[in-house]
């Protein structure tokens, strides 16, 4: 048994981290380049120069007298989008599903190279809305259905990113969690819900230090978010002390005097009307530009806001020393003709380990997996998701068709593939071509049934796809079935072949109708693994690495026993307030199939001496706590089976019951790994944020009085040891 553990110490400790400014650093410098600025100049670098009229998604007009450039602003989270030569990884879904703090900050590190190689001074990641609902189409761009992994995903991501001096963004602001009606519905919500669940990504964004913020297309209490004064200014701004720059997501500007004064500082793509194909230029006006200008002279809006709009900007460049021997935009709208940099290097390594980290072994009967190749005489591949795309890599507009396997989902936050291994040809490279019998065909279970039926293992493929709702495309999951015939298949082939083993490749949760099948051994989640996919794969498959992957969301056994859809409404009412996801199962005493934070292992571990310690900082004459307040857990964990491998060990946290809280939350989780027999203790440190809830009565947040409870374990439904503390 090998692990490629190790690729992420050597890949994460030989990068070359920028030593980026303070922001007070930053500003100081601002201050004295936009003090020379005319009012001019300074609306010119807030307003975008027009869909399709510049190299990039997204450019600022640039000045000179004293010089600016024009700024570059690219999707997307999981690599550089309409770019030749460069990396197309792994998902945001799958980063989480790794659930390791250091794969994901290597994985964002090469994200920073590669953009930052292209002259790109500002990438569009991470993403960060909630799976709310598991038909969420864009959900697989993020971090799933936990705030905390969510919030811990993006920090890493930011800090990988910003260390190569590019400005990440992390989007989008906010509650946009649905493409349905994205541009025209108003999201409801109490300000404990927001602030315990969907503001909480963004905070830790803000706490690493991100540049800007995207504003989202949708209304919040019938306001738009790229004009929502209390949002961006009151909460983004004042609460959160964000110093960076607010961008609007492309055509989420409806207006100059409302957004200006709401708190939005560059409105991107910079036209007001969309264009009328994807390679048709934009309309000559804007909301900001000569409007933004005349809104200042007619007294609307105020150059002191034009000011600090400006400032925002050029202190977020100044930060990422983008003054500093920033590469040339080396890109082209139409990227045939955009000039040959290859910045991919050896990323593809990371990648394949990436895959194989964030792959979730969901059912393994009897060790069926892995599989020694020597020992295996034939091998039957089923499905269409086991190959390639028929007509070819990225032949289809932001990969929206789903043909061959399934390595990412569809809209803005693809990267197209610079190659794409399928499983079918990881399988061949391991097992041989001799010993191999396929079919492709979905849909001849009869032909399925024959090539399983004698082979020694039978791996039958499926996958369910979704993405951004685009250019009348259907962006949200229909429902959670596989796609292509899936359920079918998977029957027929488990019918004929006693050793079947199911792979499925998924931008969220599906239903498994299938799953108790006798014949059917092992199920492998893969779910958006990018261009080494099919490495990644047969890494896990033929046990070179011990898979370690968990699930960042909740599968269901029913569609039913979920809590949220997609709302068909123009309102979207979060009427499940913090009973989302797991949080939702537990209060319901639901049984999922597969829980939150669930993935198995070729070994097994034991926990014990679980302890904890606390410490507190509290002003007796005042009577509250002043300072954060420390919660120390540790737990001895021990791998007691037959591999080596890495285990995701997982902190819940239960609050008083005062607090009317979830039974249960995330408040920690560590990737440790262990040699057979070996041991070693995990802590867990708890800050006042992972203690507190907002109370609503004060606006603040606070810390409940009375008995908390801290579970540590292996899933959400696999609490192995817990105790309690008081404040």
């Amino acid at each position: 048994m090998y692990s490629y553990f190790f690729i992420s110490i050597l890949f994460y400790t030989a990068v070359v981290h920028a030593n980026v400014l303070s922001w007070d650093e930053a500003y100081i410098k601002a201050a004295v380049l936009v003090g020379q600025m005319s009012l001019d100049q300074k609306v010119a670098i807030t307003t975008g120069r027009g869909w399709a009229n510049g190299p990039c998604g997204g450019n600022t007009y640039p000045i000179s007298s004293p010089h600016f450039p024009s700024l570059c602003l690219q999707d997307g989270p999981l690599g550089v989008r309409g770019a030749n030569n460069v990396t197309s990884g792994v998902a945001g879904i799958n980063a989480a599903a790794s659930f390791d703090k250091m794969a994901i900050r290597a994985r964002a590190d090469y994200l920073g190279k590669e953009f930052r190689g292209k002259g790109i001074h500002v990438q569009l990641g991470p993403a960060v809305n909630m799976m709310r609902s598991p038909k969420s189409g864009r959900a697989w761009e993020g971090s799933g259905e936990d705030p905390y992994l969510a919030g811990i995903v993006a920090a890493e991501s930011i800090k990988g990113v910003q260390a190569h001096g590019v400005i990440a963004n992390v989007k989008h602001y906010i509650l946009n969690d649905q493409e349905l009606n994205r541009m025209t519905s108003s999201s409801e919500i109490d300000a404990r819900t927001l602030h315990e669940i969907h503001l909480w990504p963004f905070a830790r964004s803000v706490e690493a230090g991100v540049g800007s913020v995207m504003c989202s297309f949708n209304k919040i209490s019938g306001v738009h978010a790229c004009e929502n004064d209390y949002l961006l200014n009151t909460v983004l701004k004042g609460e959160l002390g964000f110093k960076g720059f607010v961008v609007s997501d492309w055509w989420a500007t409806h207006s100059t005097v409302q957004a200006a004064n709401g708190g939005l500082d560059m409105a991107m793509p910079g036209d007001i009307t969309l264009p009328t194909a994807i390679d048709i230029p934009g309309s000559s006006d804007s909301y900001f530009g000569k409007n933004l200008t005349d809104a200042v002279i007619q007294k609307d809006v105020s150059e002191s806001r034009t000011t600090d709009m400006a400032m925002r900007i050029v202190a977020s460049w100044y930060k990422m020393h983008q003054d500093e021997n920033f590469p040339q935009t080396q890109l082209s709208f139409d990227q045939r003709n955009s000039p040959f940099v290859n910045v991919q290097e050896n990323h593809r390594v990371l990648v394949r380990e990436m895959g194989a980290a964030s792959n979730v072994l969901l059912k393994n009967i009897n060790f069926t997996l892995p599989i020694v190749p020597s020992q295996v005489k034939s091998i039957a591949v089923i499905g269409s998701d086991a190959g390639p795309p028929p007509n070819g890599i990225n032949t289809c507009f932001l990969n929206y068709c789903s043909n061959g396997t399934l390595a990412q989902g569809w809209g803005s936050g693809t990267a197209d593939f610079p190659y794409l291994i399928d499983p079918l040809q990881g399988l061949r490279e391991v097992f041989g071509d001799t010993k191999i019998k396929s079919t492709l065909n979905d849909w001849d279970l009869h032909q399925a049934a024959e090539i399983a039926k004698d082979a020694d293992f039978a791996f039958v493929f499926s996958n369910a796809d979704s993405g951004e709702g685009l250019l009348g495309i259907y962006g949200d999951r229909k429902n959670l079935s596989l796609w292509q015939n899936g359920d079918n298949l998977i029957k027929a082939v488990a019918d004929a072949n006693s050793n079947t083993i199911v792979v499925i490749h998924s931008v969220g949760p599906v239903l498994m109708p299938w799953i108790n099948h006798p014949n059917i051994k092992a199920v492998l989640w893969p779910g958006l693994p990018g261009q080494e996919s099919g490495h990644s794969l047969a890494d896990i498959v033929t046990g070179k690495v011990n898979p370690s992957g968990r699930l960042p969301y909740t599968i269901a056994k029913r569609e039913e026993d979920y809590n949220v859809d997609i709302d068909l409404d123009q309102v979207v009412e979060y009427s499940e307030r913090l009973l989302m996801g797991y949080k939702w199962f537990d209060h319901a005493g639901i049984e999922p199939l597969f829980p939150f934070g669930y993935g198995l292992s070729y070994t097994s571990f034991d926990y014990d001496d679980l302890k904890v310690k606390t410490r507190v900082f509290y002003d007796d004459d005042a009577k509250r706590i002043v300072s954060d307040a420390i919660v120390r857990a540790s737990i001895n964990v021990r791998n007691r089976g037959t591999y080596d491998g890495a285990e995701i060990v997982q902190a819940y946290l239960s609050f008083p019951k005062s607090a009317n809280s979830p039974p249960q939350q995330l408040r920690g989780f560590e990737k440790i790994f262990l040699q057979k027999g070996q041991n070693a203790t995990v802590e867990f440190d708890l800050r006042k944020t992972e203690l507190s809830i907002w109370d609503v009565s004060t606006g603040t947040w606070v810390i409940p009085a009375g008995e908390f409870t801290i579970g540590i374990g292996a899933s959400s439904r696999d609490i192995r040891m817990s105790i309690g503390f008081t404040f």
